[in-house]
């Protein structure tokens, strides 16, 4: 395969470093050296989500969906109703997820790129929702919805809080004990920049209650086993083992080189760097309110797809595509991942040159 730039959203490129841990052999994991790199991931997961200290994490093998599925499982019955925020594609899996379980729900319907707002959220106050269940930043479309605003709403109504931070996390600002989320999911591949295959629960203790309460009928998706070993540093079933390690790898890189104040703000520039270098070019950003982690950008004069295969093709340069109805008309560009202004800078070029050959 040809050496290409990776503007996706995941997998994304990873550093040396953790390059280095995927290519060496995959060492046996039931010993005590395995159970201290879980310890330390826990420990480094919950300081970088500033998660309290009797919270626990669950890594399960499986992409972040397995930690979706698994948040709605465990904590929600017949006798909850979640109340879900459904802006785009992952929006609409949370809404999937509960109609296979037969979990009583409401969604808010948002329209592409539009904000949660307080008038929206007061719509909904004083009704028998237990549980509220937000994307925080809903990949397909980029937009980033206000933790405060949900807070302060869930607060008001006493509502379990489950956050989807799965291409947020490590790119925009998440404070599990100041936003009160009792579940926060992330995954491997986008912003600890590792290889697709791990997906991680952060529970507070409230969460961590209502998993070992639940009468979940199945075993890998189980969390309360998945708890019981993490006691000593394991997981239930084999785990991907080097996919762990590497995560290892990049969660003490992070600390050691200024923490994740110091991650997020180096995405937060890229994303800057990229949108005010653009603003001559034929697109128009779909959101007001976007991630750190990506821009949106709607086509003015050319198929997005388009753009995304001529990208592809001729340029050794992968931006994000969409499907369904905006497979023509939107595509993504990733600030995740072991990236350079520089490399923009080679995206921008690319964009102009196509300008000049009359492509977009």
């Amino acid at each position: 395969m040809k050496e290409m730039i990776n503007f996706t959203v995941g997998p994304v490129q990873a550093n040396e470093d953790v390059l280095k841990v995927g290519g060496e052999q995959v060492p046996y994991f039931r010993t005590e050296e395995f159970s201290n790199v879980m310890f330390e991931n826990e420990r480094l997961v919950k300081k970088f989500a500033k998660a309290s200290d009797d919270s626990k994490v669950v890594f399960l093998t499986g992409s972040g969906t397995a930690a979706m599925e698994a948040s709605i499982i465990n904590t929600l019955n017949n006798n909850d109703k979640a109340l879900i925020v459904n802006g785009g594609s992952f929006g609409q899996r949370f809404i999937d997820l509960c109609q296979i379980y037969e979990n009583p729900y409401d969604e808010i319907k948002l329209s592409v790129g539009e904000t949660l707002t307080k008038e929206i959220l007061d719509k909904y106050n004083a009704l028998d929702y237990t549980t509220f269940i937000v994307n925080i930043h809903e990949t397909s479309t980029g937009v980033h919805y206000d933790l405060d605003l949900i807070r302060d709403f869930c607060n008001k109504n006493d509502l379990f809080l489950i956050v989807d931070a799965i291409s947020s996390f490590l790119a925009d600002p998440i404070d599990m004990q100041n936003s009160k989320i009792d579940i926060m999911i992330t995954s491997s591949q986008k912003s600890l920049a590792c290889p697709p295959g791990i997906s991680i629960l952060v529970l507070s203790s409230r969460a961590v209650n209502k998993v070992y309460n639940a009468n979940v009928k199945g075993l890998y998706f189980n969390l309360k086993i998945a708890l019981e070993n993490a006691k000593r540093g394991q997981t239930p079933f084999t785990p991907a083992v080097g996919i762990l390690r590497q995560i290892n790898t990049r969660l003490k890189s992070i600390d050691e080189n200024g923490g994740v104040e110091s991650e997020i703000k180096n995405v937060e520039s890229l994303a800057l760097y990229f949108r005010n270098n653009i603003k001559d070019l034929p697109f128009k950003l779909v959101t007001s309110s976007p991630s750190n982690a990506i821009t949106a950008l709607m086509t003015l004069t050319a198929s997005a797809n388009d753009i995304f295969l001529e990208l592809k093709d001729h340029y050794n340069i992968w931006v994000c595509p969409n499907g369904g109805e905006l497979k023509d008309k939107v595509f993504r560009v990733g600030h995740i991942g072991h990236l350079t202004k520089n490399d923009f800078d080679k995206l921008i070029d690319a964009f102009k040159d196509m300008q000049k050959r009359g492509l977009i």
